[in-house]
């Protein structure tokens, strides 16, 4: 993969302007917060986004892939400001299950998710190299 950020252009914190990459490509429905028996086990956003992090990397897992591989993630987030507030401890969730990549990301504040709990939804798209 390559990361695609115009020359001129600031470098974006944490994620990418846009990626390229060529191979075989898996497509991660929106992952929430909680656990593989659908139990949540916190309200806390960063607990949610955590925990969510931990269902993209098992879903990218079964596919044969691995978070490196992740071109594009999608967030949808019920607060903006809990959202904002919690980044120290999403940032360190995030390094320490998806690590360091160039990702093409987009978060979107909406009014409510399916699972009225659920803080943070989460749609990756990841390509394998061939």
């Amino acid at each position: 993969m390559q990361a695609l950020n115009p020359i001129g252009w600031p470098r974006p914190k944490g994620y990418a302007n846009g990626v390229s990459a060529h191979g075989h490509q898996i497509f991660v429905a929106g992952m929430i917060g909680w656990d593989a028996d659908e139990r949540f086990h916190t309200d806390d956003f960063a607990g949610q986004v955590r925990q969510t992090l931990q269902n993209i990397v098992a879903v990218l897992e079964a596919g044969g892939a691995k978070p490196a591989h992740i071109a594009r993630m999608t967030w949808y987030v019920t607060d903006k400001r809990e959202y904002l507030a919690a980044l120290p401890e999403i940032g360190k969730a995030f390094r320490e299950l998806i690590g360091y990549y160039d990702i093409a990301m987009t978060a979107v504040q909406v009014a409510a998710l399916m699972e009225d709990r659920a803080k943070v939804e989460i749609e990756v798209t990841a390509v394998v190299p061939e």
